[in-house]
């Protein structure tokens, strides 16, 4: 190759240098979205794929393909096709745009290091250099690269004249409300002083946006600058909520009509606020909220496009249930024992779910049997006026009648036995303490005494037991109560603690005073197709109280194979129990079980000693076998038990065990 030939050939490249980017505007949202149920898909999708083409467009920023070219001023326009042509290069040099040596060494080893094709006495083509300068500039710590070729006397000197970045001195963002500060200061810890590095800008941008998508936020990068001085300025853009609107609809005609419940009562329920970030899981849940209320037949929550590009109006689409209706069913009593049909309850009630437009319930209830018979009125109030501790509140009213037969049943047939007659009243208080723990306390005064099966009340029954604590025909009670639940989650088999505490008021000298702790655990778990399911219960009763408020222990939901109370009847008991559950068929399920319950010789401290006179073991067990079938009034349970008296007895139940 001549050497006048290649006097002054330059390989040309245009720059490469990071853009000074003004922040962009938030990605427009749709005005127009599907109506879905507690579907938000289809507008987050939009907006990520916005995001998503931006970053797509300030990496080709960062990295343009670059157009080289070998010129020569004094050659001939035909040789400017030869743009293949090798060129012989001697010397290869990172330098500065001055043509000086980098001020850091280790940047100018960072620029050699990427060079592939160029080296010393090797011939490159244009494309080999264009190459080298993409991957200088890959390297994210120089914002310009230009090759440069100089004709000297030992040959062709390639000479690539970079401008590092400058060294990272601080950051400033802009917009990021809800993004942590903490975040951030990961993110550049070990930054500090050292040359800003375009790839790690790239993996933060990528972190932000994670971060936001990640915690369903709708917010992202849209912008960042380098400044002299070395700061960064960055901007990342959050789509606030700007509205919560209410829009009731038509239950038959989805047109828009006038509601019964009260906006506030909707609003405070809702844990999305204006000017938070709009959160499309938080969103959901909140819908899911307004369902479990119970007043809502339908609720879904739609975003749509406000007058500001930046926020985000929520309009939730309600349909109210019918406020009021009546009812009836049926039950089976756990008190009879002179057979299953003996024992049918059946019940009428009236429920009004929204009392004043309030969330408000009123439930008046009627149940008549046999014997049974209760009178119920509850008025509750889920959420006292918006209290931050979510504090319920219920008063109620009772009349009830039941068999006495759990403490004081006889065998003989020519006594009927005799009812409790109870009439109630109190108010508790109910709040969540914790997600898994909630609280109750409460107030409850108590008139109960015993009847005959004519009517008439009686203080002693037919063993001569006494059946007040006061020695009158009623005893009054005042209980101060409290109680906690522990509930793991809503399954039968998860963990439950149950922790109850009643204490007896003397406010009048007459009035009972006593104190009454129980406890109930259960705790299940599962080991390939079967279920394991372990509980237990206890308490004690310590002063003076009525006989028929003893521990009955014995039946259905204490110990199988004995008959409702027939094991004993105690100031004190113990009941455990355990089974294995496993799938049949369908909705139908066997249950192999064992249970065992003790008064904990406390029987004969009942005033009166009932099971004394009545000849209860005081301890037993049982073990049988049972179906299960689910149904909508929850399972229905058919068990055949064995006891520890060789007798046999058939269990039916509707409902979880307690």
């Amino acid at each position: 190759m001549a050497r006048t030939k290649n006097k002054e050939v330059r390989f040309i490249s245009s720059s490469i240098k990071v853009p000074s980017l003004a922040p962009s505007p938030v990605p427009p949202i749709l005005s127009a979205l599907p109506f879905a149920r507690l579907r938000l898909d289809c507008f987050v999708d939009s907006v990520q794929s916005a995001l998503a083409c931006y970053v797509r467009t300030l990496n080709q920023k960062l990295r343009p393909k670059l157009a080289l070219a070998i010129s020569d001023q004094n050659q001939d326009p035909k040789s400017m096709t030869l743009k293949e042509e090798r060129i012989l290069i001697s010397e290869v040099l990172v330098r500065t745009k001055d043509g000086e040596p980098l001020e850091r060494s280790d940047l100018e080893e960072e620029a050699k290091k990427a060079l592939r094709a160029s080296r010393a006495n090797t011939a490159l083509t244009s494309r080999d250099v264009d190459e080298d300068v993409t991957r200088i500039v890959e390297t994210g710590l120089f914002r310009s690269c230009v090759p440069v070729a100089f004709d000297t006397r030992d040959g062709i000197r390639l000479v690539f004249q970079v401008e590092p970045n400058q060294e990272f001195r601080g950051l400033i963002c802009e917009g990021a409300n809800h993004l942590p500060t903490k975040f951030l200061q990961d993110a550049f810890h070990d930054q500090y002083g050292k040359i800003v590095n375009i790839r790690h800008l790239e993996r933060v941008i990528k972190s932000i946006n994670d971060w936001y998508y990640d915690r369903g936020l709708l917010g992202a990068f849209t912008g960042i600058e380098i400044l002299s001085g070395g700061m960064l300025r960055m901007q990342v853009s959050e789509c606030e909520v700007n509205n919560i609107i209410l829009r009731f609809l038509d239950r038959k005609t989805g047109e828009p009509t006038v509601g019964k419940t009260k906006p506030e009562t909707i609003l405070q329920q809702l844990t999305t606020k204006k000017g938070q970030v709009f959160n499309r899981e938080q969103v959901q849940r909140d819908a899911e909220t307004i369902l479990t209320m119970g007043i809502m037949e339908d609720a879904s929550i739609i975003p749509q496009q406000s007058g500001d590009s930046s926020k985000v109006d929520l309009v939730m689409n309600l349909v109210e249930r019918p406020a009021g209706g009546f009812s009836a069913g049926g039950g089976i009593s756990s008190g009879i024992t002179n057979g299953p049909l003996s024992g049918l309850i059946g019940s009428f009630a009236y429920s009004h779910r929204n009392v004043f437009g309030r969330n408000k319930k009123l439930n008046l209830s009627l149940e008549r049997g046999q014997i049974d018979s209760i009178f119920r009125i509850n008025y509750t109030d889920p959420w006292i006026d918006g209290d931050n501790k979510r504090t319920s509140r219920t008063m109620m009213v009772q009349n009830s009648r039941t068999p006495g037969t759990l403490v004081h049943g006889s065998d003989r047939t020519d006594h009927l036995g005799l009812t409790i007659g109870r009439v109630t009243a109190g108010i508790e208080y109910s709040r969540p303490f914790r997600p898994k723990w909630s609280g109750t306390v409460g107030l409850i005064f108590q008139h109960t005494g015993a009847r005959d099966d004519k009517g008439e009340p009686i203080i002693r029954d037919f063993y001569n037991c006494q059946l007040t604590a006061s020695g009158n025909p009623y005893d009054d009670t005042l209980l101060a109560k409290f109680e906690s639940i522990y509930t793991d989650s809503g399954d039968y088999s998860s963990t439950m603690l149950v922790l109850n505490v009643e204490q007896g008021l003397p406010v009048l000298p007459e009035w009972l005073c006593f104190n009454r702790v129980t406890a109930r655990i259960r705790q299940g778990f599962d080991v390939g197709p079967a279920r394991f399911l372990f509980s237990g219960s206890g308490g004690h009763v310590e002063g003076n109280f009525s006989p028929h408020e003893a521990f009955a222990i014995g039946g259905t939901n204490s110990v199988r194979g004995y008959e409702e109370g027939a094991v004993g009847s105690g100031r004190s008991y113990a009941v455990g129990s355990g089974e294995v559950s496993f799938r049949m068929y369908g909705p139908l399920e066997g249950v192999v079980f064992g249970d065992y319950g003790s008064d904990l010789g406390s029987g004969h401290k009942v005033p009166g000693d009932p099971a004394g006179a009545r000849g209860k073991p005081g301890s037993g067990y049982g073990y049988g076998v049972g179906i299960r079938v689910d149904s909508p009034l929850g399972p229905l349970r058919l068990e055949y038990a064995f006891n520890d008296r060789q007798a046999r007895r058939f269990h039916f139940g509707v409902g979880y065990r307690n």
